[in-house]
């Protein structure tokens, strides 16, 4: 005679961590036009001239601005190339990372 009592079925859900994200920041210095940083926050990162351009003056007024959040490994890379961008033309631009809160 086949077991007919019932068994709970046991859901096991696998909770997916999302990957922690981190923010790209621009660091101000002193010596790299305004522009140009302008310039390289629009091509790295796809901002409006508009966009660019309160990013850069709040980078100025502060010492540093969060330019963006991405993974990390995105935000590695933008932060790079646009730290070589500035040091291609000799600038002392400087973009860094670090993990959101």
């Amino acid at each position: 005679m086949p077991d007919t009592t019932a068994k709970p079925k046991t859901k096991v859900k696998t909770k997916v961590e999302r990957p922690r994200l981190h923010k790209v920041i621009l660091v101000n210095d002193d010596y790299t036009p305004r522009e140009f940083v302008v310039t390289v926050l629009k091509s790295e990162f796809r901002m409006t001239e508009d966009q660019a351009h309160k990013v850069m003056i709040t980078a100025h007024r502060r010492g540093v601005c969060v330019v963006a959040v991405f993974t990390k490994d995105v935000a590695e890379t933008k932060a790079t190339r646009a730290t070589d961008a500035g040091r291609a033309k000799g600038y002392p631009l400087l973009f860094t990372t670090e993990p959101e809160e």
